[in-house]
């Protein structure tokens, strides 16, 4: 898999996360979170590009912050969801 398609990944597993956490499904947005930082595992050793960059470490951090703080409520749904389609307009930089 490429960047390109690993940041693809990434943005549906957080548009999922969104879903589960505003409908109170803790067990499995603790699921996606895992699958998503295995996924955020393999973007870190995939080339991407400088551009993609800044985008790779705001997410890195955020995606750190929600998986510490988990909250089922829609203020955290909402930062899930943003990041879904933050990834999925810029998932074409990764590469």
């Amino acid at each position: 898999m490429d960047a390109e398609e690993i940041v693809l990944n990434i943005a549906v597993n957080m548009g999922r996360i969104g879903r589960f956490a505003s409908e109170g499904r803790g067990n499995r947005v603790k699921q996606f979170l895992l699958e998503t930082q295995e996924y955020l595992g393999k973007l870190g050793q995939a080339t991407k590009s400088e551009r993609f960059m800044p985008t790779y470490n705001r997410f890195k951090t955020s995606l750190e912050s929600l998986s510490r703080n988990i909250r089922l409520d829609e203020d955290w749904a909402e930062d899930a969801f943003t990041w879904a389609n933050i990834l999925t307009h810029r998932a074409k930089l990764a590469s």
